[in-house]
């Protein structure tokens, strides 16, 4: 594992994550747009904690590499999991 190819994943993930509420703030404007802001700010600090952690390997740089990966992963589902509920709750359905 790469310790460059990481850092570009967490960039990638995160970034893709906020381009996605962006496109909901400007498609929607005014729709739950309080919550949408509090999630990028979630995702941007997600975004600082990994890329600090990362570059302060704890161990055997393969299992806290591998654990950066599964914790981006699973945090950004998560993110995307409010995002989801935030845009039900933005239209109304």
């Amino acid at each position: 594992m790469n310790l460059r190819d990481i850092k570009k994943d967490i960039e990638y993930v995160v970034g893709s994550f906020v381009d996605d509420c962006t496109i909901f703030l400007e498609s929607h404007p005014g729709k739950n747009a309080a919550e949408v802001t509090d999630l990028i700010e979630e995702a941007v600090d997600l975004y600082n904690d990994l890329r600090d952690r990362v570059g302060k390997p704890e161990g055997g740089k393969k299992a806290f590499y591998t654990g950066i990966r599964k914790e981006l992963v699973e945090k950004v589902d998560a993110l995307y999991d409010k995002l989801s509920e935030a845009v039900k709750k933005g239209l109304g359905e």
